[in-house]
């Protein structure tokens, strides 16, 4: 058990406290964020607002640019997203969960490819084509951009996005040496998975109250 220990808390010896404390409190908030989300409460914006803040630094930093940007547009989306759960259809019942249509099935290709050009943009004016990880980054930005998109439109399909993400980003974190991120992104595999048998129990029935 020592040698784990040692060998978990080694992969931040050079790393600056500042940095670690940050991802413990960007990892927690995130954490909460993903939970509210399954539970479909609207604190899932607030906590993400406050998590993706927080990455937005951390991985710019780690030269991780396009999760940086990416966390950047999640800080976006997150004010569409408050806007559009918080709207009623009548005097008592908030938007429900619903099916992706064909119009936003185009529009989540559109948005993926877009984000992969955009991505590609931006390693290449910042020369940071050196690795590996440069490619997986792209892709999995891309994937969180649709992700995103359609959680902030309440779409059951987010949940399909989020999975493929998380699963992909566990080894990519790992490998930049943000063991605790990792970790976090395993959680929210299992979350997720949680999250689309929950909001595909909610199809279509409008909540009363987004508090809960």
């Amino acid at each position: 058990m020592d040698l784990i220990v040692e060998w978990f808390f080694s992969q931040y010896h050079d790393i600056p406290t500042h940095l670690i404390v940050l991802e413990l409190v960007g990892v927690f908030f995130g954490f909460l964020s993903v939970w509210y989300s399954k539970q479909e409460n609207i604190l899932v914006f607030p906590t993400g607002i406050i998590s993706t803040g927080i990455f937005v630094y951390i991985l710019g930093v780690f030269g991780l640019l396009g999760d940086m940007l990416i966390n950047a547009y999640y800080f976006t989306m997150s004010i569409y997203g408050w806007y559009v759960w918080t709207r009623k259809i009548d005097d008592e019942h908030f938007i429900p969960i619903t099916r992706t249509t064909a119009k936003e099935k185009k529009w989540s290709v559109m948005l993926f490819m877009g984000a992969i050009a955009f991505v590609v943009l931006v390693y290449l004016v910042f020369d940071q084509w050196n690795s590996w990880t440069a490619y997986v980054d792209t892709i999995t930005t891309a994937i969180f951009f649709v992700a995103m998109w359609l959680m902030a439109r309440k779409k059951l399909g987010n949940w399909i996005f989020w999975i493929l993400g998380d699963i992909i980003s566990i080894p990519l974190y790992w490998y930049k040496g943000l063991i605790f991120t990792s970790f976090q992104y395993i959680l929210f595999t299992i979350i997720a998975i949680l999250g689309y048998f929950a909001w595909k129990k909610s199809l279509n029935k409008s909540p009363q109250m987004l508090l809960k």
